[in-house]
């Protein structure tokens, strides 16, 4: 039987991960990008999809999801910022909730049902029920807020997937692991914060594993209302203590003066951990592992 997803996000690093993930567990994937999108990261791919896009307005995703008619429809895009400035609000709330909303009202116009949510576990500060370590955590729940209209009202059914912080091959974001990477390879010196603050790293192939998963809950009937999970290691690691691994496992010393630079306002000193995991889903792969062959 056709397995049909419809996929926003798939341009970035773990969208692109997931359309090749749901391909080769042979899924029919659409996806759904603005005009401006660069599409170079789906190349190897381009031929086995369908683009459409979204122009910004409802009808245009109204059109795409009428058209395809998926089973799921899987929302991974969203803007990140880990501090924002003024002028950098309306693309947030434009990003994280008014396109979300507009995918939300297609759905409702096509007679789609099943919709998995990407939000992020910087929704718990300090392990909190709900505290946003920053605007682009609130704006992530706010969108959780205006999909429980659409679940009680509308009868969508959701899953929320909430990452922990992703790493993987391929990954083109200035992230930590690509960072950390970098100044080994180079030696240059790095002004961090005193390092206690703590991350959890989930390998980009464990995290498109939830996705799958959520996806077929879908399929065998078992997904009511909204359900949501967390998509972390259990492991979490200080920034400290990742350093000292990266070396001991690669053999290089990587030059950091910890205290060079203070913590930031919110800085997540303790992840959260009061979460659920979604059912049949364990992170088979190990982070030392990884570390040991990054630099090979």
């Amino acid at each position: 039987m056709s397995k049909k997803a419809f996929v926003t996000g798939a341009t970035g690093f773990v969208g692109s991960h997931l359309v090749r993930a749901l391909l080769k567990a042979d899924w029919n994937v659409s996806v759904v990008a603005r005009p401006s999108s660069n599409l170079d990261v789906l190349a190897a791919v381009r031929d086995d999809i369908t683009v459409y896009e979204y122009s910004g307005e409802i009808q245009s995703l109204t059109d795409a999801i009428s058209i395809c008619k998926p089973d799921v429809v899987i929302h991974v895009a969203s803007l990140f910022l880990s501090e924002h400035q003024p002028e950098q609000v309306h693309a947030l709330i434009e990003s994280n909730i008014l396109f979300g909303n507009h995918l939300l009202e297609a759905m409702v116009a096509s007679d789609v049902k099943c919709f998995i949510n990407t939000s992020t576990s910087w929704e718990h500060y300090e392990n909190k029920d709900y505290s946003p370590v920053n605007l682009y955590a609130a704006t992530k729940r706010a969108f959780q807020d205006i999909m429980q209209f659409y679940v009680e009202a509308k009868g969508i059914q959701a899953i929320t997937l909430k990452l922990f912080d992703t790493y993987g091959a391929d990954d083109p974001r200035p992230k930590l692991m690509n960072l950390l990477k970098r100044i080994a390879e180079t030696g240059e010196m790095l002004s961090m914060s005193p390092g206690e603050q703590e991350i959890d790293l989930v390998h980009i192939d464990d995290v498109v594993q939830a996705y799958l998963i959520a996806a077929q809950r879908f399929l065998d009937g078992k997904v009511t209302g909204h359900e949501i999970y967390g998509v972390g290691s259990g492991n979490p690691t200080t920034l400290k203590q990742l350093v000292a691994i990266l070396e001991k496992e690669t053999g290089r010393k990587i030059n950091i003066e910890w205290g060079g630079r203070s913590y930031r306002d919110r800085e997540v000193m303790g992840v959260w951990n009061c979460y659920d995991s979604i059912e049949d889903w364990i992170p088979k792969i190990n982070l030392i592992e990884v570390l040991k062959g990054i630099h090979k």
